[in-house]
């Protein structure tokens, strides 16, 4: 129990930290003299690298049983840099954010190793532990909008940085070793080849990336927007607060749903709202609208994550569970994040908030169409995609 504690502390921390600094960052690169096409060029650029550096992690956590020092740094080492956000030239900022990039982007699957452990061991859930993130993400995002619009931005880097350390200060009280196995039975290479060779499984990938590179519209560049349109950095708080403090009924009432109309409906229903979310900003561009409509994002983007991950889980054999979960983060965080950072940051920067907006509605519309073929195909039973029979469960 003390260890949930601990854990739930952590999770509380990391949120109050990503929600203060975070969606505030653009606008932050922005007062440095950044545009939002040169945004979405360092932020892309950032994603990539870190995708590419991946594996190393993976080697360092598990081959050398170095969990909890992988975690440490992951926080660590982005809340140090942080100071650096201040500089006015673009190629220390790329750099600042790409190293940051790197160390985060092992924090979620090394902080979830423990999480789910623990869980567990002691008959609780995941998203018992999961839970305190949204909500410390909901209270630093309107708490970031009031420390902006009180004080100045070129200093939020300094929540950002205390929340971390005491982030890092209860990771230093985990164990060294998270108590479970990471080991996967075949390469990840072989593990992909066989996943890419299953049409439903590819129709899903395709429905997630477009889907999903429509969030960076919303995480990266929602400040911005709503500054464009006539809106506050008080209200952009407020709005973030909403959006976020959504997902937390939607982490209790996604396996009710979900039971209820199965995990592709789900996923379906998640992409519609996503269209419907955007088509809402789109007919109506205006800031009240634009706060008013977060309550549509724990539908949405919870719904749609708790789904898809359940089914990668339905869809892999036990052998591939691992290989299947890192193909779907490395599509719906990786490499729908590049896109959407390129895409959204010059449709922004050129067209205005109703191009992007536009965009926006028609990539989840696209997503939802190839999400039509994958909840059809759950009419037949899914056979797991087994190490030795790839291309056995495609329509």
């Amino acid at each position: 129990m003390t260890k949930l504690l601990k854990l739930r502390g952590f999770y509380l921390f990391l949120g109050l930290a990503g929600g203060s600094f975070g969606s505030y960052l653009t606008l932050l690169l922005v007062h440095n003299g950044l545009d939002s096409g040169q945004i979405g060029i360092l932020m892309a650029t950032g994603t990539l690298i870190a995708i590419t550096i991946q594996p190393m992690w993976g080697i360092i956590s598990d081959r050398y049983n170095q969990t909890r020092l992988v975690l440490i740094l992951s926080v660590a080492v982005p809340a140090l840099l942080a100071v650096f956000y201040r500089s006015e030239y673009f190629i220390v900022l790329l750099m600042v954010y790409t190293v940051s990039t790197i160390f985060s982007s092992t924090q979620a699957p090394i902080a979830d190793s423990y999480a789910i452990a623990a869980a567990s061991k002691v008959g609780s859930s995941y998203g018992s532990i999961r839970l305190m993130m949204s909500i410390g993400a909901a209270v630093g995002a309107y708490a970031g909008g009031m420390y902006v619009a009180r004080f100045t931005v070129s200093t939020i880097w300094m929540p950002f940085l205390f929340f971390n350390l005491i982030a890092v200060g209860v990771a230093f009280t985990l164990p060294k070793q998270a108590e479970e196995n990471h080991m996967m039975s075949q390469s990840f290479t072989q593990g992909v080849r066989k996943l890419l060779g299953n049409r439903v499984f590819l129709a899903f990938l395709g429905g997630s990336f477009l889907v999903n590179q429509t969030m960076t519209a919303f995480g990266t560049y929602f400040v911005l927007a709503f500054q464009s349109v006539g809106g506050s950095t008080q209200y952009a708080g407020i709005a973030l607060f909403l959006a976020s403090v959504t997902n937390v009924p939607s982490m209790f009432y996604a396996s009710r749903v979900i039971r209820k109309l199965g995990r592709e409906r789900t996923l379906l229903l998640g992409a519609l709202i996503y269209v419907l979310r955007w088509g809402i900003q789109v007919a109506f561009p205006y800031p009240s609208v634009m706060i008013g409509v977060q309550v549509l994002h724990g539908l949405s983007f919870g719904f749609f994550y708790i789904a898809a991950v359940e089914y990668v889980s339905q869809i892999t054999s036990a052998e591939m569970q691992a290989t299947g979960q890192s193909v779907f983060n490395m599509v719906f965080t990786g490499f729908a994040g590049i896109l959407g950072n390129l895409l959204n940051g010059f449709l922004l920067n050129r067209g205005g908030v109703d191009v992007m907006n536009m965009s926006c509605m028609i990539s989840a519309a696209a997503g939802a169409v190839l999400l039509v073929y994958v909840a059809r195909s759950s009419k037949r039973r899914p056979v797991p995609i087994a190490p030795n029979a790839a291309g056995n469960t495609g329509g």
